[in-house]
């Protein structure tokens, strides 16, 4: 039997043990404040986030793959975060994966059981075949859940890169993983309901993940992100956007240079501002895998 009462995320949080009594203005306010202390959390996390996002930039960069692994709350905040990759940052679809506990379905409607799973874990990421060049990040605010334990155990075993993200101390989900981030909220509004101060921290953290290692990855110059990918109306009209502001072109040029090089605001802005053809620019930018200053600073020198 799991003992509650030991679990950090199941403390019961004693300013809002009248909560029920309150008008809604006094339930919000009691919540913002409540969720003040999220930011503060996570900060005292950033030096373990270094490590983590070192770790996931190496694995990339030699060819592996960031999974999340996760379950309820935990699984659908990485199902977002991977999700939001390939439009954001025009990464392939298998760079950036999530799994969660009872698969596809548990997006929607939970699962029941599929969280107590040890095995299952271990089946979901054989079944993506993950592998030592891999880099897994098992996410759960209370660091126990069997399902993201198995799944790091087996990732332990076959020599893979782990990394926790839990708001409990001294979990185990802390202590079997090689870099273990764990911001600490405090008591949930609601006793248990890790979707609100928990969730709200361990999407923060994946925020700062993926885009700290896209940007490393050269997927952003100044503060665009350069490789989004132009797949409907407003991001068309967002690279248009990207490519004049970066390089001082006018709307008509952008459009005709970006017709040129299949919508690609990285490859247009090299183009404009190095006077090159489109291959000379995809050449260049593969010469200096991916990072726009790099060329711009070369030209200029």
């Amino acid at each position: 039997m799991v003992k509650l009462n030991t679990i950090e995320t199941e403390q019961k949080n004693e300013r809002t043990k009248n909560i029920d009594r309150l008008t809604t203005k006094e339930i919000l306010q009691l919540m913002n404040e409540e969720d003040m202390k999220v930011a503060f959390a996570v900060q005292k996390e950033l030096d373990h986030i270094v490590e983590a996002v070192d770790v996931i930039y190496e694995k990339i960069v030699n060819g592996g793959r960031l999974i999340y692994c996760g379950c309820g709350t935990s699984g659908r905040l990485g199902i977002l975060d991977a999700a939001e990759c390939p439009p954001t940052f025009g990464t392939e679809p298998e760079l950036v994966q999530a799994l969660i506990a009872g698969g596809p379905g548990a997006i929607m409607q939970a699962v029941e059981g599929a969280e107590d799973d040890y095995e299952l874990g271990i089946k979901d990421l054989q079944a993506i075949s993950f592998s030592d060049k891999d880099v897994l990040v098992g996410i759960a605010a209370s660091g126990r859940t069997p399902y993201v334990i198995g799944a790091v155990t087996y990732a332990n075993r076959i020599g893979a890169k782990t990394i926790g993200l839990t708001c409990s101390k001294e979990a185990k989900l802390g202590i079997i993983t090689d870099v273990s981030i764990t911001p600490l909220p405090g008591a949930e509004v609601i006793t248990g309901s890790t979707r609100l101060k928990s969730g709200t921290a361990q999407k923060m953290v994946l925020n700062m993940l993926s885009t700290s290692v896209m940007i490393k990855l050269g997927k952003v110059y100044g503060n665009l992100m350069v490789d989004v990918k132009a797949s409907n109306e407003k991001l068309i009209e967002r690279t248009v956007s990207i490519v004049r502001s970066t390089t001082g072109a006018d709307d008509l040029e952008a459009r005709e240079v970006l017709k040129e090089c299949g919508y690609s605001a990285k490859t247009a802005i090299v183009m404009i501002m190095c006077h090159m053809t489109a291959e000379q620019a995809e050449d260049a930018l593969k010469r200096a895998e991916g990072h726009i200053s790099g060329i711009i600073e070369d030209e200029i020198n």
